[in-house]
């Protein structure tokens, strides 16, 4: 698993969208014990404190330790510096696993294979993640796209695909059960965006490579208008698994 992320971590806590009580709540339909879940690629804990009140314990793993000191200190949440394929939590102990916007970059069959092992014979594996933001101003969505598929062609890391692709291509092997359409519907303003899109992946490597800053044209067009809030929303990929 790579770690693209400890750089500014404090800013990837702050920019990237938060999740919603309605995809937990859907999850846990599908949960009938919480004692333990593991919440695996936590990042700075922006799925793992959506846990917490579901669950006696949370274990948040993360490559990155600059990421998971950004995290909420929670009393039922610890957090540990590990890889996504070696947890070291016991054979079938865990009632839930979660991956919030990180499976893509695991090694899936190592990683579905601990999955197996930490898993009770009635838990589940809920992978999450959202999709390219979405604006209702045509021209700023004008602008993300031109960012996204333009600007920034071939600076994503091949990994990124399985988010284009709605994780609907990633391997899973677990009996699927259903899960609902739902959204992320934020308010943000022009500086919200930016610090959100220095967060992506693609813009570090376009600047690292060309020393350019690919967020001017988006720059220039928040100054028009600097009080001004954007409805954007982020379509939630969701897959559970038991």
């Amino acid at each position: 698993m790579n770690d693209l992320f400890s750089e500014n971590s404090q800013l990837y806590r702050q920019a990237r969208p938060s999740y919603s009580a309605e995809i937990i709540e859907h999850i846990m339909q599908y949960v009938p014990e919480h004692a333990l879940a593991w919440d695996c690629g936590a990042g700075s804990g922006q799925f793992s404190r959506y846990l917490a009140p579901y669950f006696q314990q949370v274990l948040a793993t993360d490559l990155s330790a600059a990421q998971l000191a950004q995290a909420p200190q929670l009393a039922n949440v610890r957090y540990l510096q590990a890889s996504a394929e070696a947890s070291g939590l016991a054979e079938q102990s865990v009632d839930l696993v979660t991956v919030a916007q990180a499976i893509h970059w695991f090694d899936f069959d190592t990683f579905y294979a601990e999955v197996k092992r930490v898993l009770k014979p009635h838990g589940c594996l809920a992978v999450i993640g959202y999709a390219l933001i979405e604006a209702s101003n045509e021209r700023l969505n004008h602008l993300i796209q031109q960012l996204y598929n333009r600007t920034l062609h071939g600076y994503w890391d091949a990994e990124r695909r399985y988010i284009d692709e709605c994780y609907q291509s990633i391997p899973f092997p677990f009996a699927e059960q259903p899960a609902p359409t739902l959204q992320l519907n934020y308010n943000w303003t022009g500086q919200q965006l930016l610090d959100y899109f220095q967060t992506w992946s693609g813009l570090k490597h376009y600047v690292q490579s060309t020393g350019l800053n690919p967020l001017l044209e988006m720059a220039d067009f928040f100054q028009q208008a600097p009080a001004q809030h954007y409805e954007v929303t982020f379509p939630v990929l969701l897959r559970i698994g038991k």
